[in-house]
């Protein structure tokens, strides 16, 4: 017998190698390659030579499709006000961490009013109903189908014309048109592809669950990312009972919105005041200590940043950030001590984001700067004090957008002072809340000395 040929694709790309390298040639990972046989190209797959029709731009009618809410508010918010007709969903996140759970809940609560599916390749029938009982929950409206054969499952929605079906989950499920295992790049591409073709076909919005790597991306290539719609992340410690879910792209929303979520026992309860979970409630004020205001999405959030500047005892003094980049933070001590003329090069730093929540926006530069301060000075700031703005290299404390909103989100919480850049000074004083306005780094330090 002939040797079935193989070939080598990357789990980050797609790409493919003759043979094993310990780096993909396309995008330059590291032990990403796996082996997988090659395919046979079906002649009749693509043999159609029947030109498509073609429109013009302007004759296309242009319709505002409506939001259908899920019954979660939080899940809604991420979404962008909810699913989308014909639109394809990824939601990914570590084992355990409530993906399913999730869906389920939504799933139940649409099924009233809307027919729904939820196709099931990690846990049988009797598993999702025992999950469905233990949550509390109204099943008798959901549909279940437990299976993993991607032509079975278009057969299925051709008949049964769902207008939500939640695929768990998509490393799961296989074609017979392909030889590969579930799981592989070659499958998961290809279920992927065809279950997307369907929803835009059909108008059915289809979920796909998705399994994430140890370095917490998506499994598979990010071509998957990019034949969906809507990519959400699920965030936070299986540890904790706080979830986050992020958006990370969104064709019918804002990116990077954020939903903030309490696992109980009847399952996941969105958290109308997500602000509450990342401020410490301190007896009396503490050195290191500062709030920051920072902006997920459309929604402004008050989250506490925690700065612990020690001796350092060994000759290289550490660096290290939870929640913020660790690189922003050498920059930012390097233009403390330039223009400020505060030293910390023997000094260990550690900065932390209170709550488990990730800050990538420029905004905590400020609030990170005094933080430090706070502590090498042994000095607490007040606790009705919040900061936001960016620092730039040459010492001048930059705007951030959406100043005002800010503002009003903490005055609304009881915060009675704001050290802000002063390009996002308001022009109207608002109500609760003295506005100190700073333009370079050593004018900030100095506010609180």
């Amino acid at each position: 017998m002939i040797k079935p040929r193989s070939v080598y694709v990357c789990t980050e790309c797609g790409g493919q190698a003759p043979k094993w390298q310990g780096q993909c040639p396309h995008c330059s990972a590291w032990n990403t390659l796996i082996e997988t046989v090659v395919e046979a190209v079906s002649k009749s797959r693509f043999a159609s030579t029947t030109p498509s029709k073609l429109q013009s731009l302007g004759e296309v009618e242009a319709q505002e499709l409506p939001y259908q809410p899920t019954g979660i508010s939080e899940f809604d918010r991420v979404l962008g006000g909810g699913l989308v007709q014909g639109a394809v969903v990824l939601l990914g996140g570590d084992p355990g961490i409530g993906k399913s759970t999730l869906l389920l809940q939504a799933l139940c609560h649409m099924g009233v009013q809307h027919n729904v599916l939820y196709v099931s390749g990690e846990e049988s029938a009797q598993q999702i109903a025992l999950r469905a009982r233990r949550l509390g929950l109204d099943a008798k409206p959901l549909q279940l189908l437990a299976e993993i054969q991607l032509e079975k499952i278009l057969a299925t929605l051709s008949s049964q014309k769902p207008e939500v079906a939640v695929m768990d989950s998509i490393q799961t499920l296989y074609s017979e048109a392909l030889q590969s295992a579930p799981g592989s790049v070659a499958q998961v591409r290809e279920c992927a592809a065809q279950l997307a073709r369907y929803a835009k076909q059909s108008g059915t919005a289809i979920i796909f669950i998705g399994h994430v790597t140890k370095e917490g991306t998506l499994a598979g290539p990010r071509v998957l990312e990019h034949i969906v719609d809507t990519v959400l992340y699920f965030e936070g410690d299986t540890h904790s009972s706080f979830r986050l879910i992020r958006a990370v792209k969104n064709r019918f929303g804002a990116v990077n919105e954020l939903g903030v979520f309490a696992m109980t026992e009847k399952g996941l309860k969105g958290v109308n005041n997500p602000s509450a979970l990342f401020l410490s409630q301190h007896g009396q004020e503490v050195a290191g200590s500062c709030v920051l205001v920072t902006q997920e999405g459309t929604r402004p959030l008050l989250v506490e940043i925690q700065a612990l500047v020690d001796d350092a005892h060994a000759p290289n003094p550490r660096r290290l950030t939870v929640g913020l980049e660790q690189n922003r933070l050498a920059m930012l001590l390097a233009v403390l001590h330039r223009h400020a003329g505060i030293v910390c090069f023997d000094q260990d730093v550690f900065v932390n984001a209170v709550g488990g929540v990730k800050i990538a926006e420029p905004a905590a530069d400020l609030a990170v700067l005094l933080a430090i301060v706070s502590s090498l000075k042994n000095k607490p700031l007040s606790h009705k004090l919040v900061v936001f703005g960016e620092v730039g290299l040459a010492g001048e404390i930059r705007p951030v957008q959406r100043g005002q909103e800010r503002l009003k989100e903490a005055a609304k919480l009881g915060f009675k002072q704001a050290l802000i850049p002063k390009a996002n000074k308001p022009k109207q004083p608002i109500d609760g809340i003295e506005v100190i306005a700073v333009e370079r780094v050593e004018d900030a330090v100095s506010k609180i000395q």
